[in-house]
């Protein structure tokens, strides 16, 4: 039993964390935490979900990033930039999610996905913020639709710090935050922003699961089982992604983020 529940949480997972640019950990974390005691036999804390998760991530996100890669949808330049803040910004985070308990996790984790739901709902009625950064980037899609956008260093550091500590400290890649904040502040097309999300997801986790496996928060047994299958749905959800359009890939995220929050809201009240 435990064997298919590991095939079908890692495929699934990260095929659809691949497909949104979150890493899969928004699956992970929850079944492991809420399914672990009927399929595995075992209540799974909360720091070794997270925990867990982050470093399935790493494979996950590996494999999306190298088809992301052969795409040509990955913005280095701008990744390597977060990168500088989300490193440090995963191992603190990793660090914090030792004292957080259940229902604190829960509600905690429910209320930022809400948040994120709420600001993609309103992408449509809020214009991307008409602003001339420093930096400037543009990228041409596979129908020759040319997209500019743009950062700056402070900002983008600042954000490549709070993706950090969502990554850490709640397993789930901070793609749910990166994603809509390069998409409305620096006008990413989604694509691309999704495809660069992968990238910095992929670093950050190899530093947040340092600092869980120094921590004992860590199940290898449990990593070795995902590992697999999460690195086939990596792969699997960048082809969805690239032939998804826009539009299709935006209403993935506002409903996944959505039922996600509501179902952990709920749960952190009632328990």
């Amino acid at each position: 039993m435990s064997f298919f529940f590991y095939i079908i949480v890692g495929l699934v997972s990260a095929t659809f964390g691949s497909l949104v640019g979150l890493g899969g950990g928004i699956i992970i974390v929850p079944v492991l935490v809420y399914l672990g005691p009927y399929f595995l036999g075992e209540h799974i804390s909360v720091s070794t979900a997270v925990g867990t998760s982050l470093a399935v991530l790493i494979f996950t996100a590996l494999s999306s990033t190298l088809t992301f890669i052969k795409q040509k949808r990955v913005d280095f330049k701008s990744g390597w930039l977060y990168f500088i803040t989300s490193g440090p910004g995963a191992m603190l985070g990793s660090y914090l999610t030792q004292f957080m308990d259940v229902k604190s996790f829960q509600t905690d984790f429910g209320l930022f996905m809400l948040l994120m739901a709420i600001l993609l709902i309103l992408r449509d009625y809020l214009k991307p913020l008409n602003v001339r950064w420093s930096i400037q980037r543009s990228f041409t899609d596979q129908k020759g639709a040319t997209h500019t956008y743009g950062y700056s260093i402070v900002p983008a550091l600042v954000i490549g710090l709070l993706v950090g500590l969502v990554s850490g400290l709640f397993g789930i890649g901070g793609g749910s935050l990166f994603v809509p904040a390069m998409v409305l502040l620096f006008r990413y097309p989604p694509h691309v922003a999704t495809a660069t999300s992968m990238f910095v997801i992929f670093l950050s986790s190899i530093m947040g699961s340092v600092t869980h496996f120094s921590l004992g928060e860590v199940d290898l047994i449990m990593v070795a089982g995902l590992a697999p299958s999460a690195l086939v749905g990596g792969w699997l959800g960048a082809k969805i992604a690239g032939m998804l359009s826009t539009k299709k890939l935006m209403w993935v995220l506002r409903v996944t983020f959505l039922l996600v929050a509501l179902r952990m809201i709920y749960e952190g009240i009632t328990t």
